[in-house]
Formats: C-alpha cells, structure tokens, sequence
C-alpha cells in the first residue's frame, strides 16, 4: 500500500501556479475562494508578460521557468496549466522533488506519457490530480446520481455534441496550439471533459470508430470529428465536436435514452437541464430547476468544487475524485479515437499496449 506525505492540517496548503494563460486564471480564482485553507505561493510562466501579470494580481512570486521554481518553492503540489504535450515531462520533473502534482486536462497527449506520470508519482509517493472539473456541475451531478440509481433501466443510446467556435486567431495566440505535439485537435483539447462523459456516466466502452477532418482551420489536427461509441453494457452512442460552429459557440450537450428515462443537459456547456422525465419519480425531480445555471463560459464553476475535493485529500479528509489512473480513463478513450480516424478502423478497449 501506497505511503503519501502526512496530512497537513496545521497550516495552510501551499500551492504553486505553473502556467499563466488562458485557464490558469479559473484555477487562481478558485484557490483564492479557499484562502482559509490554501495559498498560492509561486507563479511562473516563460511569457514575461503573463508572469507579472500572475505574480502582481496575486502577490504570489514569480518564476521564469519550472526548474527556478523547484530550486525556491516551499509549495506542497504545484499545479500544470501549460500546454498539454508537456505535462508528462514536468510532472514526472516535480514527483521526483517530492511534490504532488494537479495537471489540467488532457493529462497527455500520448498513452505512455500518461502512464510514465501515474508511475513517477507512485514511486514518489505523492499524489497526482487530474482536472475534471466539469464533473462537479450541479446538472451533471444531477444526471450521474439518475445513472447511479438506475432510474434510465437499460441505456439504450447516448448522444454528445460539442459545437463551439475557435476562430483562426486563437490558434495563432501561440505557436503550440493547434499542434500535435503540444496540443492535440478538436477531441483532445476542447472536447475533452466531455469524452470524459462517456466512461464516467455510462461506463466502460468496448469499441469505437472515429472520423477527424482539419476543414477550415490551419491548424496540424482537426477542427471536426465524429465518433461512434459501443459501451460493454450494449448501448450505442455518438459524439460530435466541431469548433466551426457560426458565428459562436452553440452548444455542448449530453442526451441519455433509456429503457425507463430519457434526459437532455445542454446549453453552451451542459449548464441546462432541458428535459428530464423517468417512469418513477425520485426526491431529485424537485432540484432540476435549479440545478441548471447561466454561464458565458465553457469551463463552467466546477474549478472551485474541484480545489475543495483536493485541499480535503491533502488535509487527510476525503479520498480524490479524480485521480491519475481516473485521469488514464478519459485520456486512453481519446488516445482511441485518434487511432481510428487516422486507421480507420474501430478500435476495441482496453488499448492493447
């Protein structure tokens, strides 16, 4: 069995921000909506002016690259907001300081380095968070209880769509996005917490088939794809992103058919519950109004709900919701569907490597 650091109860939980752009932001609200147990004591990012900008609207130090960082910091995790193609390397670089590491979504770009890093942090004995914070909206939580209880019956089949915009001009804010290396496509980066969706709902895939296409953007991975999904239980399923959507983002949506219920969450990032009806009722029916939220942004306000999960398994209080091997889950159903649009072949789960 696995021996992690003692628990910190008697002080603060010091954090430290690695990456300063785009999500990092949610990430340094969300810390500072724990301030009562937590602080974020460093900042770096090789962009100098989002460093200042990080480290003065925090007061946190900065630091202009991760190995300045680790020579100074008395942070207990740090936290990996920087371009997915790299997580492994780096969280493999902090476990073996003796830190415990939150990585953004997706963990990785590639199957091994997703398993390099779950093995570098156990044989560190620290801890390794992946970001799922979409897994803590009301509506989702909402719908995974349903599932739990076995109000659907029998799922007979599930439908996701991710229709968002990217314009040309984001990918050109920097040189990674858009890049295999460093990014991965429309499935990977923007579409991610939603392929996370189909194991943590309905359980584990036995096979799928995918199709990607790049069909406006210039960009090395794709702007569109499509997938279809055959879970072990036996429901059939599809998944469809684009972020070509005119002329802004449309919607990101989840809808289950089954045998005694049948629920769409939808919205602009499954923040609506816009029909929700079973055979049998339940104390639940009663919280759907208000479990559905107004949000401009994709992200949602799970990154709060996260954090809270995390400082309580640094504090010895709870068990992590979304662990490594939980953040393999997600990232081997990608890895997947990649192999059959580039193949195009359906892929059986578990991948066989």
């Amino acid at each position: 069995m696995r021996q992690f650091p003692e628990p910190i109860r008697d002080r603060k939980i010091r954090l430290a921000l690695v990456g300063c752009g785009r999500i990092a932001q949610n990430h340094i609200a969300a810390i500072q909506k724990h301030s009562d147990r937590a602080e974020l004591v460093d900042v770096c990012d090789i962009d100098p002016k989002a460093l200042d900008a990080a480290a003065g609207a925090t007061g946190a130090r900065p630091s202009v690259s991760l190995r300045d960082l680790l020579r100074t910091t008395d942070a207990d995790v740090l936290v990996l907001t920087t371009p997915s193609g790299i997580h492994s390397e780096q969280a493999i670089e902090i476990a073996g300081t003796g830190r415990h590491v939150i990585t953004e979504k997706p963990m990785a770009t590639r199957w091994h380095d997703g398993l390099r890093m779950v093995k570098a942090c156990d044989d560190a004995n620290v801890r390794l968070f992946v970001v799922k914070q979409n897994r803590r909206n009301a509506t989702l939580q909402l719908l995974k209880r349903a599932v739990e209880q076995g109000r659907f019956g029998r799922i007979y089949m599930v439908n996701i769509n991710v229709f968002w915009t990217r314009p040309q001009e984001y990918y050109d804010s920097a040189d990674w996005r858009g890049t295999w290396e460093y990014d991965g496509g429309a499935f990977m980066n923007q579409a991610s917490h939603y392929v996370d969706l189909l194991d943590w709902l309905i359980g584990p895939i036995e096979s799928l088939h995918a199709y990607t296409a790049t069909l406006a953007r210039n960009i090395e991975v794709e702007d569109t794809g499509v997938m279809s999904v055959k879970w072990r239980s036996g429901a059939l399923g599809t998944m469809n992103v684009t972020m070509l959507t005119y002329p802004k983002n449309l919607e990101g949506s989840i809808t289950i058919i089954g045998e005694k219920g049948t629920v769409r969450v939808g919205g602009v990032a499954v923040n609506q519950i816009q029909h929700w009806e079973f055979a049998e009722p339940h104390e639940d029916d009663a919280k759907v109004s208000e479990a559905s939220y107004a949000t401009t942004s994709v992200y949602g306000f799970g990154h709060p709900l996260y954090y809270d999960n995390v400082l309580k398994v640094l504090r010895g209080e709870a068990e992590p919701e979304t662990d490594g091997r939980e953040g393999l889950r997600s990232l081997e159903v990608l890895i997947a569907t990649y192999l059959s649009a580039r193949d195009n072949r359906r892929v059986n789960l578990p991948l066989d490597y």
